[in-house]
């Protein structure tokens, strides 16, 4: 079993709010259906969708007054309507892709997954469906409700079931020596170890806004898949043929996670 993180970066134009960036989503479609990598799980981001509308009302703080359940409800639709569009670009791919909404069977306490029924994700697998899930604003515990990002959930996902590989598509090559979008001769770890990251590289948070925490979030989600002998690879989805590569277990350019 494989599943493929989409970030938000690469699904929607994050500067322009509500702007799905179809190319990408279309190329990815095909690339995912080439690959013909069964079973797969896919986790998009919220880009341009969910993050603006989670960060006006400040969703991922939890309630502090009353406008924010109004916000909550925005947020979650405007994940429904980007998962919409990416699930008719995988079916018209020919990927028979089916829309799970993670609010419906996920419960956080302060932010982190507490209470998760993967029943129906698996039976929709053995089904040969591919859930497409996405970060989602849910219930908390603590705080009422709270942002789920997909980074978190692609990790509960993967411990959870037989998950042999993560592939995790951003819109950059993997980890840097520093950051690639503002330092010119940065290099690119083929295999970053997670025992002593802080010695081989410094990661900085993403530059735009993200309430789900940018490149260091995303390799201190993973570490708990990596420590499970989950592989996990980090590639740059803008770039044509690197998804379809990594499902296929091809050698990609991008960084390999390790203990």
């Amino acid at each position: 079993m494989l599943i493929l993180k989409l970030g938000g970066s690469v699904v929607t134009h994050k500067d322009k709010p509500f702007t799905p960036h179809i190319d990408n989503i279309t190329r990815l479609a095909a690339e995912i259906a080439e690959a013909d990598a069964q079973p797969l799980i896919l986790v998009h981001g919220g880009g341009s969708y969910g993050h603006p509308v989670a960060t006006e009302y400040g969703i991922a703080e939890g309630y502090r007054e009353p406008r924010q359940i109004t916000g909550v409800s925005k947020t979650h639709q405007a994940m429904m309507e980007l998962n919409g569009i990416i699930v008719r670009e995988l079916l018209d791919a020919g990927v028979p892709a089916f829309a799970v909404s993670p609010s419906s069977f996920i419960v956080t306490e302060g932010r982190r997954i507490i209470d998760i029924d993967l029943h129906v994700v698996e039976r929709l697998i053995e089904s040969g469906l591919v859930p497409v899930l996405y970060g989602d604003a849910v219930l908390d515990t603590m705080q009422r409700f709270a942002i789920l990002s997909g980074d978190q959930l692609v990790v509960k996902l993967a411990t959870g079931l037989e998950v042999e590989r993560v592939v995790l598509g951003s819109d950059v090559d993997g980890v840097f020596t520093a950051d690639p979008k503002l330092v010119e001769d940065a290099r690119l770890i083929e295999e970053f170890s997670l025992s002593n990251h802080g010695d081989e590289a410094k990661i900085g948070d993403a530059l735009d806004t993200d309430v789900t925490g940018g490149m260091l979030g995303k390799v201190l989600e993973a570490a708990e898949a990596v420590e499970a002998g989950i592989e996990v690879v980090m590639v740059n989805a803008t770039v044509d043929g690197r998804v379809r590569a990594a499902l296929r277990g091809e050698n990609v350019i991008g960084t390999r996670l390790k203990r």
